[in-house]
């Protein structure tokens, strides 16, 4: 009976790698050239080059066979390694079978109501009749989805006839468990794809980094009653932006840890068509308008750090300095753009202001720097 060796992963070692590994054990212990010529008078010098030659050839020989058996060998692992690969990714194409090829009914009589999902799921029917999707069981509140598949669970889950009548074969509906963050994201989006809110979730940075609807809402087990989120904001998005809460963390920053603004109230979670999933205020300008709303304007002098947003001088979630400056000293963070004079662009620095003596806080003489209706150099509003 022929023997194998078994490897780390349980696979047999094939025949021919066996052979490879008792050729290499051979060439190892091959010398690395034949004998030292004799020395002396008496072998001729046309013999001794013979010789050597014939020494070169078995070094070459030995250095092209050890190469060749290298690239065998490592040809031969990454096959191995493939081969492992895919028979694990065939498991776990098995594993979510249901939900890659799960095809959604159409005929209305495989439905068969909420009623029906409740005799088993009690619990989960407990907890959703306590939510705002329940008024999907309510006949006539749905005026613009008619039809049972738009009705209760099956709305979500899909038709339950087969389901119930395989004796709860989980194959036979739709379970949002292993299925992707796309797939159980199309399944809310039937419903809240058109909404001001989520009609962006498509397009979104959040759904395509992986971040479906499921990882932030739970519909049958919220932890906050406002959207069915898992957990209350911002707590909900310091576990994947924990660099943001780093920056809350610092002395002066805007008041979401102590609940006065959240981070939606910036940032879209659904997306939107502005860098960072940024929000917008009604004008369509930049949203730290929505409560700084003096320095919007429009003034007769722009400051025109302003074309380039707000982050330009400030940092929005935190800052060490105050006003949530990026600078710590108010006349370094000017000079950034006001260091030398030119003819376009913005004013370089007067030759009189003497950076180490009393010119260090610009806006002691430039009050109105955000804009002004009287003076062009923002000395007064």
């Amino acid at each position: 009976m022929r023997h194998l060796q078994i490897t780390s992963s349980g696979a047999a070692v094939p025949d021919q790698l066996r052979i490879l590994r008792i050729l290499s054990c051979v060439i190892t212990r091959l010398p690395l050239r034949c004998a030292h010529p004799p020395t002396g008078d008496y072998l001729h010098p046309k013999k001794r080059s013979i010789i050597k030659a014939f020494n070169m050839c078995c070094i070459w020989l030995r250095t092209l066979t050890t190469l060749l058996l290298f690239l065998t060998l490592t040809i031969t692992v990454v096959f191995a390694q493939s081969g492992d690969k895919k028979a694990q990714s065939e498991k776990n194409n098995a594993k979510s079978a249901q939900s890659t090829n799960y095809v959604w009914p159409t005929d209305p009589a495989l439905y068969v109501g909420s009623d029906t999902c409740q005799g088993c799921h009690q619990e989960l029917y407990d907890s959703f009749a306590t939510t705002p999707h329940f008024v999907t069981t309510m006949e006539g509140r749905l005026d613009a989805k008619k039809g049972p598949q738009w009705h209760g669970c099956e709305a979500c889950h899909g038709p339950g006839k087969e389901h119930v009548d395989g004796g709860g074969d989980k194959s036979k509906i739709f379970t949002f468990k292993d299925a992707t963050p796309q797939e159980t994201s199309s399944r809310c989006l039937r419903c809240h794809q058109y909404t001001e809110e989520q009609g962006n979730y498509d397009r979104s940075i959040h759904l395509a980094s992986g971040v479906g609807c499921m990882d932030c809402h739970s519909p049958h087990h919220a932890k906050e009653s406002q959207f069915l989120m898992r957990e209350r904001s911002p707590d909900l998005c310091y576990k994947c932006h924990m660099d943001v809460r780093a920056q809350f963390a610092r002395p002066f920053h805007h008041r979401v840890n102590e609940g006065l603004i959240q981070c939606n109230d910036c940032h879209s979670p659904h997306g939107t068509f502005r860098p960072r999933q940024l929000r917008t205020d009604v004008a369509g300008d930049e949203v730290c308008y929505k409560c700084h709303s003096e320095k919007k304007g429009p003034f007769v002098y722009q400051h025109e750090a302003k074309i380039e947003g707000c982050a330009i001088c400030h940092s929005p979630h935190g800052s060490t300095n105050q006003r949530m400056l990026v600078q710590n000293q108010v006349n370094l963070l000017c000079l950034s753009c006001h260091s030398q004079a030119a003819t376009a662009g913005p004013p370089g620095t007067p030759s009189f202001h003497n950076q180490s003596t009393k010119y260090q806080s610009c806006t002691l003489c430039h009050v109105a720097i955000h804009g002004s209706n009287t003076s062009s150099v923002f000395f007064t509003p």
